[in-house]
C-alpha cells in the first residue's frame, strides 16, 4: 500500500510553487518578511553540516572567514518549508553557487542534526525539530547555509554566509507574496507518507475558542485531495494546546478544535466522515517548550495522523 501511495508523489510534487526571477545576487523574500537578527564576525570559525546524522555524529566542515548570519520571520500562509526554501536555493544556484548538501527534518537527523547546526538563538530564529529544511552551497572559497523552519503561524529563515574578509553576503529582495499554495498538496502528501503525521498549518482559531475561521486553509484542501487520491486510508485529527490552564479544559479545547477541522473537511471538502476521527490531548504532547511565546504557539496545533 505504501508503494501505491508513493507512486502518487511525482504528480503531487510537480506542483512546486516558483517565484519570479531575481537579480543574480538577490535572494527573494516575501514583502512581509521581518529581519529578526544580523550577526557579523569579521574573522571567525563555523562548522557546517555536510551530511545527515549517522553513526552517532553529524559530519561537518570547518570554514573560516567573515561570518554573516541573518534571520527573518514572516507569516506562514500555509506554504511550508519547501516553498520557502525553493526560490532562495534557485537564486543562489543562478548566481553560481553549487549545492553541497540538502535535507529535510528526519532525512537530516531530526534533533541531533538541528543541534549540530549553527542556528541563531530564539527569538531571532525558532526551529521546530519536526519541520525544517537545510541547504548548504559553495562558490569558490565562500559558503552559504540556508535553514528554514515553521513555528505555529510563522516561518523562519536563516542565511549564514562565510567568505573572505572582503566577501559580501548575498543580498535579499522583497517579492510579492504568492497566492494560494500550489505546492501544498504535494508537500503535505510527502510529509504525511514519510512521517505518518503532519501539522495542519494556517488554521485560524481565536484564542481559547474551538471554532475554525473562514480561511482559506490550503492544508485542508491538500488533505482532502490526498484522501480523494488514496481512498483506502483513514485520518485521525488530533488537537493540541499549550500549557496555559488546567489539563481538563485544554483537552476539551483541543477536542473541539479537532472536531471543527473534521466538520470542515466533511462539509466543505466532501470528505467521507467515516474516514475521519477527532481526538484532543491538550498539552500532553508538546513539540516545543511552553516557556516562550514561540514555543506555546508551536504547541497550539491540529495534526493529521495517517492510519489504515
Amino acid at each position: 500500500m505504501i508503494g501505491r501511495r508513493a507512486a502518487l508523489l511525482p504528480g503531487l510534487l510537480a506542483t512546486v510553487l516558483l517565484v519570479t526571477a531575481v537579480r543574480a545576487q538577490d535572494l527573494p523574500l516575501p514583502e512581509a518578511a521581518e529581519r529578526t537578527a544580523e550577526v557579523i564576525r569579521e574573522a571567525g570559525t563555523v562548522y557546517l553540516p555536510i551530511g545527515p546524522f549517522s553513526g552517532g555524529t553529524v559530519p561537518r566542515q570547518r570554514v573560516d572567514g567573515r561570518i554573516t548570519s541573518r534571520a527573518w520571520r514572516m507569516p506562514e500562509r500555509g506554504l511550508g518549508t519547501l516553498a520557502r526554501l525553493a526560490p532562495l536555493r534557485e537564486a543562489l544556484e543562478k548566481a553560481g553557487w553549487e549545492p553541497v548538501f540538502d535535507c529535510a527534518t528526519e532525512g537530516c537527523g531530526g534533533f541531533d542534526f538541528r543541534f549540530a547546526t549553527p542556528v541563531l538563538p530564539a527569538p531571532a530564529m525558532f526551529v521546530n525539530i519536526f519541520d525544517y529544511r537545510y541547504f548548504l552551497a559553495r562558490r569558490g572559497d565562500e559558503h552559504a547555509m540556508l535553514f528554514v523552519s515553521l513555528a505555529g503561524e510563522r516561518a523562519y529563515v536563516q542565511l549564514t554566509h562565510v567568505g573572505s574578509n572582503g566577501g559580501d553576503a548575498p543580498e535579499t529582495v522583497a517579492v510579492p507574496a504568492p497566492g494560494p499554495a500550489i505546492e501544498a498538496a504535494g508537500d503535505l502528501a510527502a510529509r504525511l507518507l514519510a512521517q505518518g503525521h503532519v501539522v495542519l498549518r494556517g488554521l485560524d482559531f481565536s484564542t481559547g475558542a474551538g471554532s475554525l475561521g473562514d480561511g482559506p486553509h490550503p492544508d485542508l484542501e491538500a488533505l482532502a485531495a490526498f484522501m480523494a487520491a488514496t481512498p483506502e486510508v483513514r485520518i485521525a485529527l488530533v488537537g493540541h494546546t499549550d500549557s496555559v490552564g488546567g489539563l481538563e479544559p485544554n483537552i476539551a479545547l483541543s477536542q473541539a478544535r479537532a472536531e471543527a477541522v473534521r466538520e470542515r473537511l466533511i462539509a466543505v471538502h466532501g470528505v467521507d466522515g467515516t474516514r475521519l476521527d477527532a481526538h484532543g490531548v491538550g498539552f500532553l504532547a508538546p513539540v516545543a517548550p511552553n516557556t516562550t511565546p514561540e514555543g506555546r504557539e508551536a504547541n497550539r496545533r491540529v495534526e493529521a495522523v495517517l492510519f489504515d
